[in-house]
Formats: structure tokens, sequence, C-alpha cells
């Protein structure tokens, strides 16, 4: 746990906060973890590490935006969602450590840099030194990057208990790439990733950029053997059309005029669609762009004419209740964008996903509560 610790922070904590906003965070953290000052967060954090090995769900909180595109904010998109969550949810705690999720933290996140691979040694010797002291500026076992990171943790999380389900705030899209990578290489038998997005993340590089928001889902696509395995739901904007990505690339696409069409009626075929291919288990990722811009404008990328969240909560629900979830995400949600209502309303909207999350990963559906 102490390697574990050495790559996280406090839920709250990801993000380097010297004067500007650190008494709000700190006010978080000690909602968050019922202390009293910086020392208690501190302690209970690393009390609540301790029983990873024990936990159904880890929450875990990658707040980076350097994978976003020109709108960026999605960085505080953990602190955000964890927010509203306590507004949503005021008993959440108790929630939760009755049906066994513990909130992990944050990477923290040197907001410069994506990955460790675009990095020079140089580089990566100063950040190393700054991140874990200046006597391992030479282990090149250590991560910088917050992609990196990530990734790393989520290894070691699973090391110390293979059965964990991860639960992943981001951050830009790019952030649900580590994880998924990691959850990868110990997933048992066929597995299937269900994404809900208005845009396809499906191009193999952006500008020379090989892992950022507008890739990472080709690259996954990738990792499964492609065959479907890929389900994209709420698509609605694209320079391509749905024939094109399915028949280049082997995705299945329920675009959001389907959807809109057809209801929940979509949800039963994505199901079977699944079922059909054998998959055991899946990972749900959560653009908040998915949904509808009236109800979640504060991102990236808002477009309209997208899902409700009465339908991605059923997606989420429903999923989850048809196959073992592997892990789940929310991203994009970018507090600093748009109105003060805006960010309230998107907050709230990820908080609501979190608990439907939380509750189909850990298989309690106390979680939901009052949420609905």
């Amino acid at each position: 746990m102490d390697q574990i610790a050495r790559f996280l922070r406090p839920a709250a904590g990801g993000i380097h906060t010297v004067s500007t906003g650190r008494r709000s965070r700190e006010a978080l953290q000690q909602a968050l973890y019922g202390a009293r000052d910086a020392d208690e967060v501190q302690a209970k954090w690393r009390q609540t590490l301790e029983g990873v090995g024990q936990a159904r769900v880890a929450v875990l909180g990658i707040p980076s935006d350097c994978g976003a595109g020109l709108a960026r904010g999605a960085a505080f998109g953990p602190e955000g969602v964890r927010a509203a969550l306590l507004r949503v949810c005021p008993d959440y705690a108790a929630r939760a450590a009755r049906a066994g999720i513990l909130d992990v933290g944050d990477v923290f996140v040197v907001p410069q840099l994506l990955s460790d691979d675009m990095l020079s040694e140089e580089q990566r010797r100063w950040t190393r030194a700054a991140l874990y002291g200046p006597a391992a500026a030479g282990d090149a076992d250590l991560p910088v990057a917050p992609l990196s990171v990530a990734e790393r943790v989520v290894d070691e999380l699973l090391r110390v208990n293979p059965t964990l389900r991860i639960f992943m705030l981001g951050g830009d899209h790019s952030v649900a790439w580590p994880v998924v990578a990691a959850l990868a290489r110990r997933a048992a038998g066929t597995w299937a990733i269900v994404h809900a997005d208005a845009h396809t993340d499906l191009l193999p590089h952006r500008l020379g950029v090989r892992i950022c928001f507008a890739t990472w889902a080709y690259h996954a696509n990738e990792l499964l053997g492609r065959g479907g395995r890929l389900v994209q739901v709420g698509v609605r904007a694209s320079s391509r059309s749905k024939e094109h990505w399915e028949s280049t690339l082997g995705v299945r696409q329920f675009w959001a005029d389907e959807v809109r069409a057809r209801g929940t009626a979509v949800i039963d075929d994505v199901i079977r669609h699944l079922q059909g291919l054998g998959v055991r288990s899946v990972y749900l990722s959560n653009d908040i762009d998915a949904t509808d811009e009236a109800a979640a404008p504060s991102t990236g990328a808002p477009e309209a004419e997208g899902l409700t969240p009465d339908f991605v909560s059923a997606l989420i629900a429903r999923v989850g209740a048809a196959f073992p979830l592997l892990g789940a995400d929310v991203v994009e949600v970018a507090p600093p964008i748009g109105s003060a209502e805006g960010a309230r309303r998107t907050t709230e909207v990820a908080a609501r996903y979190m608990l439907a999350s939380l509750a189909a990963l850990s298989g309690s559906p106390q979680m939901m509560g009052d949420s609905e």
C-alpha cells in the first residue's frame, strides 16, 4: 500500500494547488473523509487504502485534461462530481461503506504532461525528482505523466485485489485508456466495452498524439480484437457515417437518433448483441456529452439532440444487471465551462451516473437511494 500511496493523493487532491482553490478543496476533503483538518484527511485516506484488499469497488480520480480538445476544464471533473455527490446523496459515505466501496483518491497530475512515451528522459528525471524525491530521479520504473501513472495504479490495485472493480472519475476521455489497458491484462474470457458518447473517438492518432480524447476508443477497439466488442451509444457528431465505422473498424453503433426513435428498446439490442458474442464481462465508459447538452452543458464538446439522463441511467443499470462489470467511468465533466447553473446541473447528472455505476459494480441497489 505504500507503493500505491506514492502515486496517489487523497480524493480531490490530484490537482496541484498552492493558493487559488485550496480552501474549497480542503473543505471538500474534510467533508469526504469526515475529518477536521488536513492531517486527519491524510490519516483517514491512508486507512482507506489499507482496506483495498477486501473492497468490492475502488473509486479513482484522474483529474487530467491534457488529452482534451480546444476547451479544457475536465481536470476539475473529479472534484466537481464528488462535491455534487454529497449534495444529491448526503449519506453516501455510509452507503459506500456498507457496499464495500472505497475512494482511493486521485492520481496526482502534472498538468503539462500526458503520457510518459511523449517525454524526453531529461523531463522524466526532473518530474520523478519533483514527485518522488531527488533520490528517485534516476528510477526509470517510476511513471510521471497522468496516463502512465494511472495505468500503474490500476495494475497495483488489481495486484492487491484481483477481483476489485474500478470506477473512474475523469478527466478528459483519454483517461479511460489506462484503466482499460490495465483491466485487459486481468480480464478472463471475452469482454467488451459499452461506450456512451456523442463522438466516436475512433481516430488512430490526432496530430501525431496516439492516446487522447479522440483516439482512445480506436486503441481500445484494437485491444479487444474488433469483432463488435466495442459498442457505442449516442453518437451524433461524426464526419463519417455509422456504416463507415462499422464496416472499417468492426464496431457496433447505436446513434442518438435511433435511441430517440426507439427508446430503451435499444438497450435490449445492446445486450442481445453482446450475449451473441459470448461476452462474459463489460467495461462501461460514459462521456457526459452523450447526454443532451440541455441536461449536461458543462463539457468540452456539448452536443444537442442527445441522450436523456433517464436513458443513460437505464443503460448503466441494465448492462450491469446482464453482465459482470469490470469497471465504469464518468468523464469529460468540466465545471469551469459555461455558467454556474450549468455546472451544477452537469455535476449532479454525473453524480447520478456515478451512483448508478457504483450500484451495478457493487451489486448493491441501495447505492441509488433517492438519487432517482
